[in-house]
């Protein structure tokens, strides 16, 4: 390629005519005319190649750019020698025309061809200079049709030969317009100028821009435009069109010349060329047409020397007015242009060529081995292990491909998961680096812990009173003195088991995306590979079905394993609220519910304290403190011991046994006596100081009296001592549910996750896959590469790249033909 300064040369900078008449005794000194004629032929042919082919090849070319009846489709004609109607077509066409002029003097009559679509073959000659613009408007329409698009940046080449053209490429871009016409999409100005810019932005292509000579610079539409392609016109060429409508405002000599050094706006060293045409648009001869060009030309000058008072400054100016002046200088800079970029022509060549080739060895081996499937499976395999491979990096942690790119922030996996936020969480969750584009393990990492964002940020929900009476009037029904703390943990544990299942089910999902996405990133990383360092396990590339296939394999692997860890998940949550899950009584519970939380702890002499008063009742302050902490994480620094499960309490319970004779309605109002059961079978009086006789009989009865309000349990020590036991529940519900949640957590499901998930993708993938592809038959097996005509593609595209050889080989032979003359 060449180098960047190589096309920076600035086509505006000739100082002065001396320097621009010494340019072309240098260029014509050291240049012949056949070996620019060589030169240029050998630039056309490549320039046709590359239209056909799609090659994208930095050969110098001018780019002709304007708005609408700025005068760019005259200046066209001007340069060919003869009126082919190109302005009756300028709306009508959406597409670039590449003109290749040929200067061949045997052609007294214009020839020209247009070339093929999609081919480096040109067609019979126009006879007719007038079908020229009903062909491009013709090619045009079809395309758009085809693409279903307003405009096409594809282009039309038409080459022309003729004895009185110069020897010159140029690009013609449909015209800047403010307004869509009549029938056109209302984009299509917005379409067109994105069009032009990429056109124009290669900074091997020269810049050709007309504007009118009636309107001002400081009120120009497009030359802003052109500044955001070039912005210090280094590559640009201004070109002021009918130069002659603004001769007649001029009378002296200093507004003449500050008109033509624009310096003002265009800078010191910008040059614009100031052109006037014909415009006489009768049908005259072709000679005529030329000679009407070259009259205009010398009444423009006649009347800056005679017409102007005191004239201008001929020796600044003069090499920049006329199209004549022009139409050299672009010669000269275009062939200047060649020179310089013959050398990076030439090698550019060698390597395309080069790698064609190689292309074609691998078309080569890829037919061939559709006939081998034992090579076929080779290869297949390979490739695989390799995808498998890149897939456990990924999860083991790497940086390539650029995560910038193939990476996803917390927002983008949640939606294009269609997962979105995480159920029955009302907050927004925004894990650390939520921001930052990960992929892999560092992806999966980041889900893990919002998953725990998420857990601890879920309270344990409000419980009706009627479902704490259900429950502890029962439990105390069933006697004992562990009735509240059981129906606390009770409804914990319900909680726990409506509200984590959900969550966990998410995580599962969103951990499966995770890993889905390596796929494609393996893939990127398998191609990287093995360009860097050769390609080691057989081409893969075009077995369409057989990438389906494997791709379809591995998302069933990872489909499977979020199923394997949603059952595992579901599993420990119902280990963990089991009835049977000692969960609720450890009695070294880690962890306070807050940040400096202390240790809760419950005694036996408490619970015999509590009334079965279910109405609405102010809760004790401690209850508040532990709803608002219920969300913090818990702390290894503290211990949390279970209500009823303190030491105090376990040897409350190891010496006596609580024992209520009956159970009322909780709405009935009652004193009743607590009679404690010693282990050798005698009974002490608790609460009021009755002695008391063995329950029995009709006895029973008796002891069981409404007096004031409520049924309590009491003690010597309480008196008259009471406490809501709808507040109690809810408060020791609430740090069941917390250590529940932190058992769930912390020490089943992150381990669990991990080895579900990540260890399988990095030990069982490949196994797996190979034996979903490849645990078959040779006839299925095969079907994966040949499918119905897959042998007739490829040798379709073998042929294709033949022919692309051909034509890049010739090319290369006439550059290096170029390169030996210079």
């Amino acid at each position: 390629m060449a180098t960047p300064n190589s096309f920076l040369t600035t086509p505006t900078k000739t100082p002065s005519e001396k320097s621009h008449s010494k340019r072309h005794h240098q260029l014509s000194a050291t240049d012949s005319a056949s070996t620019r004629a060589s030169r240029f032929e050998a630039y056309n042919r490549l320039q046709a190649a590359a239209v056909a082919f799609g090659e994208k090849l930095p050969i110098p070319e001018i780019v002709a750019l304007g708005g609408q009846s700025d005068g760019k489709s005259s200046l066209l004609e001007a340069l060919l020698g003869f009126r082919f109607n190109v302005r009756e077509v300028e709306m009508g066409t959406r597409r670039p025309l590449i003109l290749q002029m040929v200067h061949d003097p045997t052609a007294l009559d214009p020839r020209c061809r247009f070339q093929e679509e999609d081919s480096e073959e040109y067609g019979s000659p126009v006879v007719l200079a007038s079908a020229i613009a009903d062909i491009i408007k013709s090619r045009t329409e079809a395309l758009l049709k085809k693409t279903k698009t307003s405009v096409s940046p594809k282009p039309i080449v038409m080459r022309a030969e003729y004895a009185h053209c110069p020897n010159l490429t140029i690009i013609d871009t449909p015209g800047f317009v403010l307004k869509a016409k009549k029938g056109e999409p209302e984009n299509t100005p917005d379409e067109i100028l994105s069009m032009v810019k990429s056109l124009a932005s290669p900074p091997h292509r020269i810049l050709v821009f007309l504007q009118q000579s009636s309107v001002e610079w400081c009120s120009s539409l497009w030359l802003d435009a052109i500044r955001e392609i070039d912005p210090t016109f280094r590559r640009t060429v201004i070109v002021v069109s009918k130069f002659d409508n603004r001769l007649k405002e001029f009378s002296d000599r200093w507004e003449v010349d500050r008109y033509l050094s624009a310096s003002g706006y265009l800078g010191e060293n910008t040059r614009p060329f100031f052109v006037a045409l014909p415009k006489d648009r009768n049908t005259v001869s072709n000679d005529e047409f030329r000679r009407q060009i070259s009259q205009v030309d010398v009444e423009v000058l006649r009347h800056l020397r005679d017409g102007i008072k005191g004239g201008y400054d001929e020796e600044k100016f003069k090499p920049y007015i006329g199209f004549g002046c022009l139409r050299d200088y672009l010669e000269s800079e275009l062939q200047k242009r060649y020179k310089e970029a013959a050398p990076a022509t030439l090698a550019l060549l060698e390597q395309r060529c080069n790698e064609v080739t190689t292309e074609m060895s691998r078309m080569d081996s890829k037919i061939q081995a559709t006939s081998d499937v034992a090579q076929l499976r080779r290869f297949a395999m390979m490739y695989a292990a390799s995808i498998s491979t890149h897939v456990g990096a990924l999860i083991d942690g790497a940086a390539d491909p650029a995560p910038e790119q193939w990476g996803k922030s917390t927002e983008e996996e949640q939606s294009e998961s269609g997962i979105g936020s995480w159920p029955g969480v009302s907050i927004d969750i925004k894990p650390p680096n939520a921001t930052l584009r990960l992929y892999g393990g560092a992806a999966f990492e980041r889900v893990m812990h919002e998953f725990r964002c998420a857990a601890y940020s879920i309270e344990c929900p409000q419980v009706s009173r009627e479902k704490v009476a259900n429950i502890l009037l029962a439990h105390a029904g069933r006697g004992g003195g562990r009735g509240v703390m059981e129906a606390a943990a009770e409804i914990a544990r319900a909680a726990a088991r409506s509200w984590f299942a959900p969550l966990l089910d998410t995580a599962c999902d969103r951990l499966a995306f995770v890993l889905g996405n390596l796929f494609d990133i393996a893939l990127e990383r398998h191609c990287n590979q093995d360009s860097e360092y050769g390609n080691k396990t057989g081409n893969m590339d075009g077995y369409v079905s057989f990438h389906a296939s494997l791709r379809q394999a591995y998302n069933r692997f990872v489909k499977d394993l979020s199923k394997h860890c949603k059952q595992l998940v579901r599993h420990h949550l119902d280990s963990v609220t089991s009835p049977y899950s000692l969960v609720c009584y450890e009695n070294d519970c880690q962890g306070g519910f807050g940040s400096g939380a202390t240790s809760y702890r419950f005694n036996q002499a408490s619970v015999s304290s509590f009334c079965f008063e279910l109405s609405d009742g102010t809760a004790a302050s401690r209850d508040e403190t532990m709803r608002d902490q219920e969300n913090v994480p818990p702390q290894k620094s503290t211990q949390q011991t279970t209500p009823g499960k303190g030491e105090e309490g376990r040897a409350a319970l190891q010496e006596c046994q609580l024992t209520i004779p009956e159970t009322p309605s909780p709405d009935q109002p009652c004193e009743v006596v607590c009679v404690v059961k010693k282990e050798l079978g005698n009974y002490n009086e608790v609460g009021p100081k009755k002695r008391v006789s063995r329950i029995a009989g009709g006895k029973n009865a008796e002891l069981l009296r409404v007096q004031n309000g409520g049924l309590l349990f009491g003690n010597g020590d309480s008196g008259g001592r009471s406490s809501s036991a709808f507040s109690e529940i809810c408060s020791s519900a609430a740090q069941h549910f917390a250590r529940i949640r932190e058992v769930l957590v912390e020490r089943s499901v992150a381990s669990t996750l991990n080895s579900g998930f990540l260890t399988p993708c990095r030990e069982r993938l490949v196994v797996a896959i190979g034996l979903d592809l490849f645990a078959v038959n040779d006839e299925k097996f095969m079907d994966m590469f040949v499918a119905p005509g897959a042998i007739d593609v490829l040798q379709n595209e073998r042929k294709s790249l033949e022919k692309r050889q051909k034509i890049l080989q010739s090319c290369l032979n006439e550059f290096k033909n170029v390169a030996r003359a210079l």
